[in-house]
């Protein structure tokens, strides 16, 4: 694993408080400013280590794609978060005009393609994105972020053949939180049902198949790194399971006014009443985890480390702001964009 300095050790921890900070922003939105927010929400706390250690192996050029819970990739790859909250707002200044909303966040300048409601659909599109880098033999690789639901579509298995067989430049990093909404990964799942890692499905298309702890940015990095290289120098893709653990429930839920959101309750409180199961992940916080690591290693004091959260918290606090103040789109732009 290639070995990283002090600068890029702070940015790792600096960008997962960014992330989880803003995501608390999301969250405190349906007490604070109730109506604003409007359609589904999801959150990543509890997945900043996986986002950022993935993130972290990329070079300048290089592309991905996410999922529906995408709020952290674009935050740690520079996305102004004015113009990310504005958006999920679905205001005027928001990153897409206040047309996608929290569900479809795009940011092309930087290397940010594209982002789907619809569960496994950027798989294909990152298997493209890499065919194109290939054909242009730009050098590009593509990271395909995906959950462990999605390696149950048909468009997983289909990408993931032809990836292989063509050796595109894509790395499919597959973060496994091990609960499909309230449904657990071993109740519909081959693998996990007989207690196989879910890595195990590249033996199928004889690739690459490693399982990391999703909470420690530093395995993850060196498991993306690995792959990078390998897509970088014409060997193909690999498929990494990244083990997370959503801190809070699958989404707001759109729940009426008055009713609680319940985002503070994960699956295995609520629909499985495992309340230990939580507790357990609420010890194992990826960012307080890396902040002792950082601390204790002599990479931060604790006052470089209290700096960097007041600094997330006052530039989430101008996120909310400014959303806040921006416009709604006109009405008549309501038809831009459509196609007949």
């Amino acid at each position: 694993m290639t070995e990283l300095d002090t600068d890029r050790l702070t940015w790792i921890y600096r960008q997962m408080v960014r992330i989880r900070e803003f995501e608390e922003r999301v969250k405190r939105t349906f007490e604070d400013h109730p109506g604003v927010i409007r359609g589904h929400t999801h959150l990543a706390d509890g997945a900043e280590a996986s986002i950022v250690g993935s993130l972290a192996a990329m070079e300048p050029g290089d592309q991905l794609t996410a999922t529906y819970r995408c709020h952290g990739y674009p935050i740690a790859l520079g996305t102004p978060t004015t113009s990310i909250m504005a958006e999920i707002y679905g205001r005027a200044d928001g990153l897409c005009g206040g047309y996608g909303g929290s569900m479809h966040l795009v940011d092309p300048e930087r290397g940010f393609l594209a982002t789907s409601g619809i569960v496994g659909q950027g798989i294909p599109h990152a298997t493209g994105a890499a065919m194109a880098a290939q054909l242009d033999q730009a050098g590009r690789v593509v990271l395909c972020f995906f959950g462990d639901g999605a390696s149950k579509q048909g468009a997983f298995h289909e990408s993931l053949n032809l990836a292989a067989v063509w050796k595109l430049p894509v790395v499919f990093i597959m973060e496994n939180n091990d609960y499909n909404v309230g449904t657990r990964s071993d109740q519909e799942d081959a693998n996990a049902a007989v207690g196989e890692p879910l890595a195990t499905k590249a033996k199928a298309y004889s690739i690459p198949g490693v399982t990391v702890d999703g909470g420690d940015p530093l395995a993850v990095h060196g498991a993306v790194q690995t792959a990078v290289d390998r897509a970088r120098t014409g060997d193909g893709p690999s498929l990494i399971e990244s083990k997370v653990y959503r801190l809070s429930a699958h989404g707001n839920l759109i729940a009426p006014p008055g009713v609680p959101l319940h985002y503070e309750e994960h699956e295995a409180i609520r629909v499985f009443g495992n309340r230990e199961e939580y507790e357990a992940a609420r010890r194992g916080d990826p960012n307080p985890r890396f902040r002792r690591h950082l601390v204790e290693g002599g990479t931060l004091t604790t006052e470089q480390a209290d700096e960097i959260a007041t600094e997330a918290r006052d530039e989430m606090q101008a996120a909310v702001d400014f959303a806040l103040s921006s416009p709604l789109p006109a009405p008549e732009r309501a038809l831009d964009h459509v196609y007949a």
